[in-house]
C-alpha cells in the first residue's frame, strides 16, 4: 500500500533542511572571512598594520596607559591618563606607590607619609643642617644617638607636612627628569608601540569587548606584540613587550579628561629640591 505526503508535510520536513543548510552556510562564511564587518586592517600584512596603529597613536590626543613595565630600574605598575598638555595618575613600584599629575611642564607629586619618611630626608631648611660645624664630643655615643634623633625627627616632621599633599616638583631636581616620563604620551607610546623583528601576523583576538588582530615581532612574538583594533580607528589596544618586559593595555584613545593645578591648600613648596628618597 503506497501513502502519499500532504503537501504540508513535505514543506515541513524540507524547512527545517533549508534553515539548517543556511545557517550552515552564514557560519561558513563568517569562517572564511574573519574581516567581515571590520575596519579592514585585519586583511592588511603585517608592517602595513603595525604602520596604521602607529600612526593612530600619533595622531591621538588622549589615552590611558595601564599594566605592568619592567626595566633596569625595577617594576612598575602604571595607571596613567595621558595627552600632549599634561597627565594624571599613579605609580607603583615594588616598595610604595604615588600619584604623578602635569599640566604643561608643572609636575606634581602626592605619596603618604611613609614615602617621604626616609633616613636621608633632609629638613625643610637643608641649608640649615649643620655644614662646617665641629662636634667637639667626638667618639661621644651620646653625642651620636642625639645626632641620630634629631635627624630622624627632622625626616618625620618633614614626612607628615608632605602626607597626601601634592609637591611640586622643581625642573632643575633630578627626580623631574624620571618622573616626567611617566607623564609624557609621546615617550611613553613611542617606547611601547615598537616591534623587534621581522614583523608577523597573529591571531585575531577581543581586547575588552572590541575586536583585535595581533602583529608580533618574530614567529613566538619574542620582539613583542601588539593587538590592534578591527573596530573603527586601528587603535593599539595592548602590547606585550619584548623579553617579558611588561604587559600594557591602551584605551580610552582620543576621550579627552580635565587638568588643573592643585590648589595651594593641597600643596606644598618644599624649595628647589626634593627630599631624598
Amino acid at each position: 500500500m503506497t501513502v502519499l505526503r500532504s503537501s504540508s508535510r513535505i514543506r515541513g520536513a524540507v524547512l527545517p533542511l533549508a534553515l539548517s543548510a543556511g545557517l550552515l552556510s552564514a557560519l561558513t562564511a563568517c569562517a572564511a572571512d574573519p574581516d567581515e564587518g571590520t575596519n579592514g586592517v585585519g586583511r592588511l600584512d603585517a608592517t602595513a598594520i603595525e604602520q596604521k596603529a602607529q600612526s593612530a597613536a600619533d595622531a591621538a590626543k588622549a589615552v590611558r596607559l595601564s599594566g605592568t613595565l619592567v626595566s633596569k630600574g625595577g617594576t612598575y605598575k602604571l595607571n596613567m591618563r595621558l595627552k600632549q598638555d599634561g597627565a594624571s595618575g599613579s605609580v607603583t613600584t615594588k616598595n610604595s606607590t604615588f600619584e604623578l599629575l602635569r599640566v604643561g611642564e608643572a609636575l606634581y607629586l602626592k605619596a603618604d607619609a611613609a614615602f617621604w619618611e626616609h633616613e636621608d630626608t633632609p629638613s625643610k631648611n637643608p641649608s640649615g643642617s649643620g655644614s662646617g660645624s665641629s662636634d667637639t664630643r667626638t667618639g661621644s655615643e651620646s653625642g651620636s644617638e642625639s645626632d641620630s634623633d634629631s635627624g630622624s625627627d627632622a625626616g618625620s616632621e618633614a614626612a607628615d607636612k608632605l602626607d597626601d599633599k601634592y609637591v611640586k616638583v622643581p625642573e632643575d631636581d633630578p627626580a623631574y627628569k624620571q618622573l616626567r616620563g611617566f607623564t609624557d604620551m609621546d615617550l611613553l607610546l613611542d617606547g611601547l608601540i615598537g616591534l623587534h623583528g621581522d614583523v608577523v601576523k597573529g591571531d585575531y583576538d577581543k581586547i575588552g569587548g572590541i575586536r583585535t588582530v595581533k602583529v608580533k615581532g618574530g614567529e613566538d612574538g619574542e620582539g613583542g606584540s601588539l593587538d590592534v583594533s578591527l573596530q573603527g580607528t586601528p587603535f593599539p589596544l595592548r602590547f606585550a613587550r619584548a623579553g617579558g618586559a611588561g604587559v600594557v593595555i591602551l584605551s580610552e584613545w582620543d576621550k579627552d579628561f580635565p587638568l588643573a593645578e592643585p590648589s595651594k591648600s593641597q600643596t606644598v613648596d618644599y624649595g628647589k629640591q626634593l627630599p631624598r628618597t
